[in-house]
């Protein structure tokens, strides 16, 4: 039978970091031992007051159809947490609670981009913004980054990137891959660029705002001049270690959110009961109750800097956010090692995990040819045995 797949998946990319994800369980089926550090998702386990929180939730029968845009009671704690934590003041029905972050990534960008409209993505980004725009046959625009500047654009480079059909600006701090964070003064900095064009919006996808180490976390509606034109994203999946619990959430104009719920309520309808109640229990806590993990992955920063450092040929920048490092690892290009000729990045995380059996993703899908990036959300044991092997593999040439 002639394949009858519509052009729009056939032309939809795999996701780098799942698809990596897939072949290291494929080679442990095969009794590999493959060291994942592929993957952005926390090797802690859900805080037992969130679990407890979930439990209860079971025993008190939440059993129903939940709101398209949430449970009243858990976007009023989305608006406490986002008075506390980021200065913003919103309204409940400013908020659309959605089965995790990308759910509202891609609800955003559905309601806002028409055919032929120009996303701006401050690279490196994460994998998915560039095939949730192309979904909605707007056209992703990069604007490109490296390690040298600390992975970070200038204001310059934004207003030389502004079209006449630009719409839409996707901003990732503290940033997958690169652990980038823009301080304040950086962040106003892109505002005032953005002033000069009243008819273009921000998506800012906030989801690893707790998971920094020294640069205070700033919300880009924080900005007075940008509260109305700024859709902030986070959701619950990276600081609590509940990546598959799956809820995210925005603060938008109200007309953005009612729109995200309209197209919501046609695709998934409102999201997990259970989760949903247990996400209070989160919000309502104290930051402090995840201290820990933030400590925990700070000493694995160190650990993997340290280390890679001692790989020639590898260059490595201090992340000052998430759980990634982003090396620049193309002085490798062009050269064979073991009988395998390194054309690029891609070449370059094939190799680790065939030869290495380090699983990593490949910096073309995050608008960043020369990098890959590595995960530290594993033990320290797991980091300091795949380094070992990485440096092996690259120095037996």
């Amino acid at each position: 039978m002639t394949n009858k797949l519509s052009d729009r998946i056939k032309n939809l990319p795999v996701s780098a970091t799942l698809a990596m994800a897939a072949k290291a369980r494929e080679l442990k089926e095969n009794g590999i031992d493959i060291i994942g550090l592929s993957l952005g998702e926390p090797d802690f386990n859900t805080p037992d007051f969130i679990k407890n929180a979930a439990v209860q939730a079971i025993e008190d029968n939440y059993n129903s159809y939940t709101p398209v845009d949430g449970y009243l009671d858990l976007k009023k704690s989305i608006c406490k947490k986002f008075k506390r934590d980021n200065g913003l003041n919103y309204n409940a029905n400013q908020i659309v609670v959605s089965t995790g972050a990308k759910q509202s990534i891609a609800n955003t960008i559905q309601v806002l981009i028409n055919p032929g409209d120009d996303v701006l993505l401050v690279a490196p980004y994460w994998v998915s913004y560039s095939a949730i725009v192309t979904l909605a046959e707007g056209n992703p625009i990069e604007i490109r980054s490296d390690i040298s500047s600390d992975f970070k654009i200038t204001a310059a480079q934004l207003d030389n990137s502004i079209t006449p059909n630009t719409k839409l600006v996707i901003i990732n701090s503290p940033n997958n891959p690169s652990g980038t964070v823009y301080t304040k003064d950086e962040l106003i900095e892109l505002s005032m660029v953005l002033e000069k064009y009243p008819n273009i919006y921000v998506l800012s996808d906030e989801i690893y705002e707790h998971i920094n180490y020294g640069v205070p976390h700033f919300s880009f509606a924080k900005i007075p001049s940008m509260f109305n034109r700024t859709i902030t994203v986070n959701g619950l999946a990276k600081a609590f270690a509940m990546t598959g619990w799956r809820i995210g959430y925005i603060g938008a104009p109200d007309w953005i959110a009612k729109a995200c719920t309209k197209m919501q309520g046609q695709i998934t309808s409102g999201t997990n009961c259970i989760a949903q109640r247990a996400t209070i229990a989160a919000l309502d806590a104290s930051v402090g109750e995840i201290k820990y993990m933030v400590d925990e992955f700070k000493e694995r920063r160190k650990l993997i800097i340290d280390l890679l450092n001692n790989i020639k040929g590898i260059k490595v920048n201090q992340p000052m956010g998430a759980f990634y490092v982003f090396p620049d690892i193309s002085d490798f290009f062009g050269k064979t090692i073991k009988g395998k000729t390194i054309k690029n990045a891609s070449d370059f995380a094939i190799f680790l995990l065939e030869e290495s059996h380090v699983a990593t993703v490949t910096g073309d899908a995050f608008g960043c040819p020369n990098n890959i990036r590595i995960s530290y959300a594993a033990s320290k044991k797991q980091i300091a045995e795949a380094i070992k092997r990485i440096q092996s593999a690259l120095e037996d040439q």
